[in-house]
């Protein structure tokens, strides 16, 4: 294997990549008077893009906590609801993420539509949902997700792959196809109540629109633009 030195070849460069944003702007007349109706508008248009293989997972995000010290970290998942209270996804409570929420619940999400320049940022807190409601999710995963979750000790250090893979063979012999799968006690949802959401639109020489939402008392909110 030969090394390569990036700055000699602009392929491997990132100061060399650079993309013109060529779409149509976003104006504050055009915003919906809620921010949840306009995202909707928004994964519609991502939902729609995903349908011609422009995006892939358009609920895919990323999700940012920090614990009680205020060390960051994030990673992707993805949201299976969004309504005018905010925005749900599931996992495993003894997971980091679930972990960091329980000691701080100031959150971040980030859905990155960079096929549609466009990335949507919303900053909350969170909090666990019912379990009624986490177990009618649960029940519309497949068969080997519901296995997946009693398998994985999500975020925790495991000796091999080959005992996770053994955990999830003894799982499946258990309960197999058709049989009813519990709900794992240590597994649930979270849902983001927004603080702020912004609508970030890429536009020609990084000039991009940014308008965020803030609340505001009352349950009103406001809209701000940003320069980018």
């Amino acid at each position: 294997m030969t090394n390569r030195d990036p700055l000699l070849d602009p392929v491997l460069d990132p100061a060399a990549m650079r993309k013109q944003y060529r779409a149509e702007g976003l104006a504050e007349q055009d915003l919906a008077s809620h921010p949840m109706d306009q995202f909707a508008r928004w994964f519609e248009d991502a939902a729609r893009a995903a349908l011609h293989g422009t995006v892939y997972e358009p609920n895919a995000m990323v999700v940012s906590t920090a614990d009680a010290a205020g060390r960051p970290s994030s990673r992707t998942v993805l949201m299976k609801q969004f309504d005018t209270d905010g925005f749900v996804f599931f996992t495993n409570y003894d997971s980091r993420k679930a972990r960091e929420l329980a000691e701080n619940p100031h959150v971040a999400l980030l859905f990155p539509w960079h096929p549609l320049a466009r990335q949507v940022i919303v900053t909350g807190t969170a909090r666990r949902t019912g379990r009624d409601e986490t177990a009618a999710y649960f029940r519309t995963r497949p068969h080997g997700s519901q296995l997946g979750a009693w398998a994985s000790a999500q975020s925790s250090v495991i000796a091999s792959r080959a005992g996770l893979d053994a955990a999830y063979a003894d799982l499946e012999a258990r309960y197999p196809e058709g049989e009813q799968v519990p709900v794992p006690p240590h597994w649930g949802g979270f849902r983001i109540t927004p603080q702020t959401v912004e609508f970030w639109q890429g536009r020609e020489n990084r000039l991009h629109d940014r308008l965020r939402y803030v609340t505001q008392p009352g349950g009103r909110w406001k809209v701000e633009r940003l320069s980018p």
